[in-house]
């Protein structure tokens, strides 16, 4: 990979052991001076304690992972430089986000501002994102993150107004009053605490109001979701469909195969970038969702400020070694969590198609309904695949499938051009890693002919 150039919102992975990270901007009178930090976060969203922030008062982590290296400067070009070891990174940290603040204006004064990664080793680029701002006086460039055994780099460009105190609180941190205001400080020693006595589970079912929720999620899974909204806004109305709402399902794939993509993070990373779909998509908030194998299983809707939870409890993989086991229903489930024992390994997509229009049959709603079917492929009952999506032509739903590999998918390639249905109500694509595709990119795809659908079903009378 040689300095790939990345859009907002957009990711790739990291080939590279210990990683320089480069804020470059044009210098000259009048320009602001800027500073770059990085912020090691945990899987809560936030900072262990004072010493996961490093920047120029603190220039190295405890852990050796992250140290800053300082400015350099001349021809009217200005940098500053952290670098990253990515293998000294401690397990519990699952971000780095990489930001800059600036001193005595905002960042609409600093032009030329371009994010750079390169393998510190070799000096090979790896990617870099230019970036710009208005009023903020902090912007989060980017972050590294971890999907599985693989670190990652997102494009992020967003900024706060509130400078560094606006960072310091989402992330955790305590800022000090007075003379030093916008100079992060560790958070104050907290009295112990009785431990809480334990509390029923809360069941699937009392989560947050529909539409209700995002202030509840971690500030940089908020801050994604916020974005991702906004690109699916893009892509719609590139599309010719602004402000267009729509129930949106979603179906995964739970077959043996799938296992290293559920293992990996894959999965989870594609539940996380589909929920602002349904979050754009439908004020309702709550997105009904399947799981299947051998066999379907319902799982609990999904809302938008239970999504860490959700994907904590339900994101699961056929569990292989109990298939022989003992049989029943497998001890230790969570309330709402599916015996994935039940759900099998093996490929039987037809019997998922048909619960899912048993849904909709039985829960008719004023809106059109939009499933996304997540798979490997495998695909070998095809003609009970395409007699049950041919009869649905006729119902208010379309079915977009999503290949996660480039595995045999059977009749859902050849749809397109398959003759006898009073509408086209089947779109397919497959890519060979869905974590290197950006997210601007992946919504067009996802939505592209969901708008041409509803065109077509309203002419036809399946739509009103």
């Amino acid at each position: 990979m040689d300095d790939r150039s990345l859009s907002k919102g957009a990711n790739i992975p990291i080939d590279a052991d210990v990683v320089s990270v480069e804020l470059s901007w044009s210098a000259g009178a009048g320009t602001p001076d800027v500073d770059v930090s990085a912020v090691l976060v945990a899987a809560d969203g936030r900072v262990r304690g004072d010493g996961d922030l490093v920047f120029y008062n603190q220039p190295r982590h405890a852990s050796g992972a992250v140290t800053h290296l300082g400015k350099a400067g001349g021809a009217g070009a200005a940098t500053d430089r952290i670098e990253v070891d990515l293998a000294a990174v401690e397990p519990e940290v699952e971000r780095i986000v990489l930001a800059a603040s600036v001193d005595g204006g905002s960042f609409g004064a600093v032009p030329g501002l371009c994010l750079r990664l390169s393998d510190a080793r070799t000096g090979t680029g790896l990617a870099r994102f230019a970036t710009d701002a208005g009023p903020e006086t902090v912007l989060v460039g980017g972050e590294l993150y971890r999907r599985g055994r693989q670190w990652k780099f997102r494009a992020v460009g967003q900024g706060y107004a509130a400078g560094l105190a606006g960072l310091a609180t989402d992330f955790g941190i305590t800022v000090e009053e007075g003379p030093a205001q916008d100079r992060p400080v560790a958070p104050p020693p907290q009295p112990p605490q009785p431990q809480p006595q334990p509390q029923p589970s809360r069941p699937a079912s009392s989560a947050p109001e529909p539409g209700k929720g995002e202030e509840h999620l971690p500030p940089g899974m908020r801050e994604r979701l916020s974005l991702r909204k906004q690109q699916v806004a893009v892509s719609l109305d590139k599309h010719g469909a602004a402000g267009i709402a729509a129930r949106v399902v979603l179906v995964l794939d739970a077959s043996g195969s799938m296992s290293s993509l559920y293992a990996d993070g894959v999965v989870a990373d594609v539940v996380e970038r589909i929920v602002p779909v349904a979050a754009q998509l439908d004020d309702g908030g709550a997105m009904p969702a399947w799981t299947f194998a051998t066999h379907p299983a319902r799982l609990p809707d999904l809302r938008v400020g239970d999504l860490p939870e959700w994907l904590r409890l339900h994101v699961r993989v056929g569990e292989l070694g109990r298939l022989f086991g003992r049989r029943g229903r497998r001890s230790g489930l969570l309330d709402g969590q599916v015996d994935m024992t039940t759900v099998g390994i093996s490929n039987d997509e037809p019997k998922v198609i048909a619960e899912v229009r048993d849904y909709v049959r039985g829960n008719p709603a004023t809106v059109p309904t939009l499933v996304l079917f997540f798979s490997d492929g495998g695909v070998h009952l095809n003609a009970a695949i395409e007699r049950e999506l041919r009869e649905s032509a006729q119902e208010p739903l379309f079915w977009q499938f999503v290949g996660l590999g480039r595995s045999d998918y059977g009749v859902l390639q050849r749809f397109d051009d398959l003759p006898g249905r009073r509408v086209d109500n089947v779109g397919f694509f497959a890519v060979d890693d869905i974590g290197t595709v950006p997210d601007p990119e992946l919504y067009d795809r996802l939505l592209s002919q969901f708008p041409q659908w509803i065109t077509a079903a309203r002419g036809a009378g399946i739509l009103p």
